[in-house]
């Protein structure tokens, strides 16, 4: 059964299992935010760790439970992947600039676009994967 008409419909099976990982996307940029709000000594020392300023944690924390609400919005949920990269993004130039592994924000990515993409026609009208050649 398809949940939209027209081209690039998505089936129920397909819009269920990309809420799943934009939910499970969200919540872990929304809990990582809400750290950095109460800043815990583990995010004091990660801070440190990384080079910055314990006072960015705030802003830091605001700007990314903003990012990840932006993306649960279904109307907004395009720019709010595009805000996640970016945010992600600099995730990884900072990982990598210390020497960590860099692969968990970039795989977090990954995943916060294939949810959009398993739950949103408009984004498989602009990438379309063809099961037949």
């Amino acid at each position: 059964m398809e949940t939209n008409s027209g081209a690039g419909a998505v089936s129920r099976v397909a819009a269920w299992s990309g809420g799943i990982l934009s939910l499970l996307v969200a919540l872990m940029m929304i809990l990582s935010a809400v750290m950095k709000l109460l800043k815990p000594a583990a995010v004091v020392q990660g801070f440190a760790h990384f080079g910055y300023p314990e006072a960015q944690a705030m802003p830091l924390g605001i700007v990314e439970a903003a990012c990840a609400l932006i993306f649960l919005i279904p109307r907004t949920s395009v720019l709010g992947a595009v805000l996640l990269t970016g945010y992600l993004g600099g995730a990884t130039a900072t990982n990598v600039r210390v020497g960590d592994p860099w692969f968990a924000p970039v795989i977090l990515g990954v995943v916060a676009w294939a949810g959009l993409f398993l739950r949103d026609r408009r984004l498989r009208s602009l990438l379309p994967f063809r099961t037949k050649l």
